[in-house]
């Protein structure tokens, strides 16, 4: 099984959430919000995917903020784990995806199997704190649903095929 994690103010990152589990098996994924669950569903999930929505200058979204110091408290170390991001590429150029980012380094750091990565080419923005070190992929998805939800759907399908094929070469 895998655990799909988010926080979610507005809807977009939940409608996310449900659209990876569907496009996975609802059989195969389980979700949770994290404002109801806090991390404690960590414990029993080996793959987690997080999904995470930047706000306004790179800010972590409301109810990541109420847990984000309990990420550092997590052995990852037989976890595998993928990310989501939902940020707006115009509006906030500067910091698009970054609580991605900011997240994907917390993760790593308590020595996560990171899978998932995903190309930066086809986005418009300045900086992220979600690329990689090569500048080329971001550290998970990434979508904007602000400005381009119309390519969420096949980026999700799309990405998914990717973690599936990576969970199977870790597992």
């Amino acid at each position: 099984m895998i655990a799909v994690i988010y926080g979610s103010t507005t809807g977009n990152t939940s409608d996310t959430a449900v659209k990876v589990q569907k496009r996975l098996g609802e059989d195969k994924v389980e979700l949770f919000d994290v404002k109801d669950v806090g991390l404690d569903a960590l414990e029993y999930f080996n793959e987690i995917i997080f999904a995470i929505p930047t706000w306004d200058y790179g800010e972590v979204q409301e109810d990541w903020q109420d847990v984000w110091d309990e990420v550092d408290d997590v052995d990852f170390s037989a976890k595998t784990v993928a990310f989501i991001g939902l940020g707006d590429q115009y509006s906030y150029a500067e910091w698009f995806q970054d609580a991605m980012g900011m997240l994907h380094d917390k993760v790593v750091a308590q020595g996560a199997t990171i899978v998932g990565h995903w190309p930066a080419a086809d986005y418009d923005f300045e900086e992220s704190k979600a690329l990689t070190d090569d500048k080329q992929h971001f550290v998970g998805l990434a979508l904007d649903d602000d400005c381009e939800p119309e390519l969420s759907d096949q980026r999700i399908a799309d990405w998914c095929r990717l973690v599936e094929a990576a969970l199977v070469k870790v597992a």
